[in-house]
């Protein structure tokens, strides 16, 4: 942002003004002590004061207004905000009731953007060891907050006039006056010390969005999902907050009742974060994880939770690897929402696209340094692990060390009755935007009848009937 000249788009499903940036003078601090302050709210303010033609918009899901109280000196940073023309702040409604804006953009002038899992809010901030026990790791209000998992990508070129386009449209479509396009330049605001992965790279966005007010239904993403699991030849590694989708989990059934699957290693949290998204999300996922693994006859399906010691790490990630050959990061989870509701944007490099051929080793580096920080092994160790262990779920069996970072095998809580049911109907967590507040039927709702998963949910009752009768005798 130091290095903007022209504009800053930040696009969120939330933003707290209340945050600190790792450099920069503290309040207590005399001004002269450091360029400018850490505090995001007051820098945002000073970044403005020292550049005389930067603009600066901010679009952050609308129902975050209401968390407002909450966050008492957010409300004085919008406040102090107003008087400054070149400072802009909106709340995005601009979709179906019960729906959301999930995006996470950032785009500066015309060629620097970010686009993934993380938002500028408060209890995000980790390394990459997730110490157990950090005491850097608090909220705004001191409290300490668990170990946080989460992955963006930053990228520069055309692909950032792109996203600055979606990122525009969204903006009129909040309810803001147009932006004019940034003027092109060669001036670059990437961070000096950040090696690239990747350059000369050809990089796709897919969206979610749901039909509203004259705009067709976007789901982009869901396809794309659903061609990577179909052509998948090796393996699907993905980290994602939510494992909860229908229409994703029928592909992977798909693909597990084949003669020779895939291996299918998730990455995710050990529940979600708060009371609703647990009461959504956990009862879906156990009612799915058990029917995959009815049908998991080849050993091929795999869900983990990452732990460091005893603490386990909360995966905000939304991150896909196929085959070392398709690399995917954004804002979309593994759950209806994300699919159909939601406004989400992913940007992907699939080394099959002219110009891409080169991108296969360093997405297999990437995928390598996952394991390692889940593992809590060097990155340069893993490709010999594996053959020797021969698979991912077969090194993580072998190299597991309670004492470090490591990956649990997830077992699903029995859920009550009526959480169970809520799931099933998928109440909480829809498809479509009209079917939030309509009560379906449960033959209709999570498992389609006569679909893979639903046969699958009927031979993981049989089994566990005949293992109940069993231990009865």
């Amino acid at each position: 942002m130091l290095k903007a000249r022209q504009r800053i788009l930040l696009i969120g499903w939330d933003f707290d003004t209340r945050i600190h940036l790792k450099r920069g003078r503290r309040w207590w601090q005399k001004a002269w002590r450091r360029e400018y302050p850490s505090r995001l709210g007051s820098f945002i303010v000073w970044l403005t004061n020292h550049r005389p033609d930067l603009e600066i918009r901010i679009l952050k899901w609308g129902f975050g207004m209401f968390s407002l109280a909450a966050r008492g000196s957010m409300a004085a940073d919008l406040l102090r905000w107003w008087p400054h023309r070149r400072i802009d702040f909106k709340f995005d409604t601009a979709h179906p009731m019960g729906c959301s804006h999930h995006q996470k953009i950032v785009i500066i002038d015309d060629n620097f953007a970010v686009c993934g899992g993380i938002d500028m809010t408060a209890r995000r901030w980790d390394t990459r060891e997730h110490i157990e026990h950090d005491d850097r790791r608090r909220g705004p209000n001191g409290n300490l907050y668990q170990p946080w998992h989460d992955v963006t990508m930053m990228m520069e070129g055309d692909v950032a006039g792109e996203l600055e386009s979606l990122g525009r449209a969204r903006w009129v479509r909040a309810g803001g006056d147009p932006l004019t396009p940034s003027a092109q330049t060669d001036h670059s605001a990437w961070p000096e010390k950040l090696v690239p992965h990747f350059e000369d790279v050809e990089i796709g966005i897919a969206r979610t969005r749901a039909a509203y007010d004259g705009d067709d239904k976007v789901d982009e993403i869901e396809d794309l999902f659903l061609r990577h699991i179909a052509g998948a030849e090796r393996f699907v590694y993905a980290e994602s907050q939510y494992f909860a989708s229908r229409s994703i989990c029928e592909a992977i059934a798909a693909r597990l009742e084949e003669d020779d699957p895939p291996e299918f290693v998730i990455v995710h949290p050990i529940s979600a974060d708060g009371w609703l998204e647990s009461q959504a999300m956990d009862p879906a996922r156990a009612q799915l994880v058990n029917a995959l693994r009815a049908l998991d006859t080849h050993d091929r399906f795999h869900i983990y939770v990452p732990y460091t010691g005893e603490t386990p790490i909360y995966v905000h990630a939304k991150l896909t690897i196929v085959d070392d050959r398709i690399l995917r990061v954004g804002s979309a989870n593994i759950n209806n929402r994300s699919m159909g509701l939601d406004s989400e944007c992913d940007v992907f490099i699939d080394c099959a696209r002219p110009g891409n051929g080169h991108c296969g080793p360093t997405i297999r580096r990437i995928r390598h340094s996952m394991l390692a920080e889940h593992l809590g092994l060097y990155e340069q160790d893993i490709g010999l692990l594996l053959d020797r262990h021969g698979s991912m779920a077969a090194l993580i069996a072998a190299e597991g060390n309670r004492k470090r970072r490591h990956l649990r095998p997830f077992h699903p809580d029995e859920s009550s009755e009526v959480a169970t049911d809520l799931a099933l109907r998928e109440v909480f967590d829809p498809e479509e935007p009209e079917e939030m507040f309509e009560m379906r039927d449960r033959k209709s709702g999570l498992f389609r009848k006569g679909t893979l998963l639903a046969k699958a949910r009927a031979r993981f009752r049989r089994q566990r009937r005949r293992l109940m009768g069993k231990t009865d005798e």
